[in-house]
């Protein structure tokens, strides 16, 4: 059976390193969102006609386009303030959570949670409502474990040790 889309989720913690995680799904009025792994891979053909492939690693990026600001979302005033106050580097700093639920019938699920920037694109947009686009880049210490989700889909992610 095909995992459908939607068992793919994705979190961002939006009380910035604040305290306690403060989880908000990211996906309302977003049709389509990948993590664009950015592999960073060479192919090289010798002159004996011998093909290697030179795996530097990844350079993971997320971009969530549209997002539509919504008072009442948990994101906007995060978003809003980074975008309308210029904020850069620590000031954008924070985390996100990936969950794939491999079995619904299971209350335990595969999840990482990693240390990311969140980066305002734009301010603006056209007639559909005023959009606050942002990608979100992954920094590092990435931890793999397991997240129970709440019937609000509300994530808690405990590390694997």
């Amino acid at each position: 059976m095909k995992l459908t889309r939607g068992r793919h989720l994705l979190y961002v913690d939006t009380s910035m390193g604040s305290g306690t995680a403060a989880w908000y799904l990211i996906g309302k009025d977003i049709e389509e969102l990948s993590v664009d792994l950015g592999a960073d891979t060479e192919t090289v053909k010798n002159i004996l006609d011998e093909t290697s492939v030179r795996h530097n690693g990844y350079e993971p990026s997320i971009s969530a386009d549209p997002f539509y600001a919504d008072p009442d979302d948990a994101l906007y005033p995060v978003l809003k303030d980074i975008a309308m106050n210029r904020k850069k580097g620590g000031e954008c700093q924070t985390k996100y959570l990936e969950v794939i639920i491999d079995d619904t019938s299971d209350t335990s699920h595969s999840a990482w949670q990693e240390d990311c920037y969140l980066v305002p694109q734009s301010v603006g947009g056209d007639t559909s409502g005023f959009q606050i686009p942002f990608n979100i880049l992954p920094a590092g210490n990435r931890k793999a474990g397991t997240a129970t989700i709440s019937a609000a889909k509300v994530p808690s992610f405990t590390a694997t040790t």
